[in-house]
């Protein structure tokens, strides 16, 4: 499959991977509409339509086109390379609403969380192709603080290295109301898939296929 942009992720596994993507309608896994956990609201409209073809994951290094002469492989094995002096740990998560969506954050973000989303976002960069004038507008770059702008403008993204948020997210933007509203429905589903600390063990490599659906093409483990 041929893709347009890569991207960087965690996808996380067991019951909770398989409980987001049902949620979501589109499991990155296996590239396919897993069935929807019962109990749940209708996940229509505004609810799941942005974050559904990303699937249920969180962000390491944002999509990106392929810097010219850089091939898809040579990105695999560099990232496989620095999997492997990068260590695994655990995340207690919450269930929460920051800024009108529903996601799962980290009680605390790890020295290990930290120092796997820096070395992504700084280390593979170099297959970055830099962004389009309609790529960095999309950015809406005038409304951004002055440290996420410059990180727009270094890194093509704004919220990495010190402004970098580990969420797994579950709804798209939302009215304060609506999105308190969606917590409360998910969470008893939630809760017992969250008690106990989520492992990270590898980081994904994900392709955007031409309708803008994200692919797991390798998830590597981390081997320090």
């Amino acid at each position: 499959m041929q893709f347009r942009r890569y991207a960087i992720y965690h996808l996380p596994g067991a019951a909770l991977g398989d409980f987001g993507a049902g949620w979501l309608g589109w499991d990155a896994r296996t590239g396919s509409t897993p069935p929807r956990p019962e109990g749940l609201p209708d996940p229509a409209g505004a609810l799941i339509e942005v974050p559904r073809r990303y699937g249920f994951h969180a962000t390491l290094k944002a999509p990106f086109r392929l810097a010219e002469g850089r091939r898809p492989e040579d990105l695999a094995l560099a990232l496989q390379l620095l999997c492997d002096h990068l260590a695994p740990f655990t995340l207690a998560l919450e269930l929460r609403t920051d800024w009108g969506f529903v996601s799962l954050r980290p009680r605390q973000q790890p020295p290990e969380l930290l120092a796997l989303e820096s070395s992504l976002v700084t280390r593979l960069d170099e297959f970055r192709a830099p962004l389009t004038p309609q790529e960095y507008e999309r950015r809406r770059p005038d409304a951004l603080p002055d440290q996420a702008r410059r990180h727009l403008e270094h890194w093509g993204y704004p919220f990495v290295l010190e402004l970098f948020h580990y969420h797994l997210t579950l709804s798209g933007p939302l009215p304060p109301a609506r999105a308190e509203a969606l917590r409360d429905a998910l969470a008893p589903g939630l809760a017992p898939l969250i008690a106990e600390a989520m492992p990270v063990t590898s980081a994904a490599l994900m392709g955007e296929d031409e309708n803008g659906f994200f692919h797991l093409i390798e998830d590597i483990p981390l081997r320090s």
